[in-house]
């Protein structure tokens, strides 16, 4: 299994090729989505990674594959550009699907 990356930015693209993850760089919620739908349907992909701003594009397509798929694992990730500390986006997850305020 590998990781694959979905990323808004160049940058972070090219740190995770530095680490020997394949990904794409998409600037539209539809370059996104079919990146996304590309990824979920690789046999050889484990984890698809997506940065902040890619999973903001396209919010419910990505909740609706955590909800649906077993497998790959879905996780957002900060760049350098991120907006947010990665605890209130894990706290958001937690809020919503449990329906426990942290």
């Amino acid at each position: 299994m590998k990781f694959y990356l979905i990323s808004d930015n160049i940058d972070t693209q090219m740190g995770m090729r530095l680490a020997g993850i394949d990904g794409i760089v998409t600037h539209t919620a539809e370059e996104t989505r079919s990146a996304l739908d590309k990824a979920m349907k690789m046999e050889d992909v484990g984890i698809v990674l997506m940065t902040e701003l890619a999973v903001k594009q396209i919010r419910q397509t990505v909740y609706d594959y955590k909800l649906t798929c077993k497998q790959p694992l879905i996780v957002e990730i900060p760049d350098r550009h991120a907006t947010s500390k990665i605890s209130d986006t894990i706290s958001r997850y937690l809020s919503e699907a449990v329906g426990i305020k942290l």
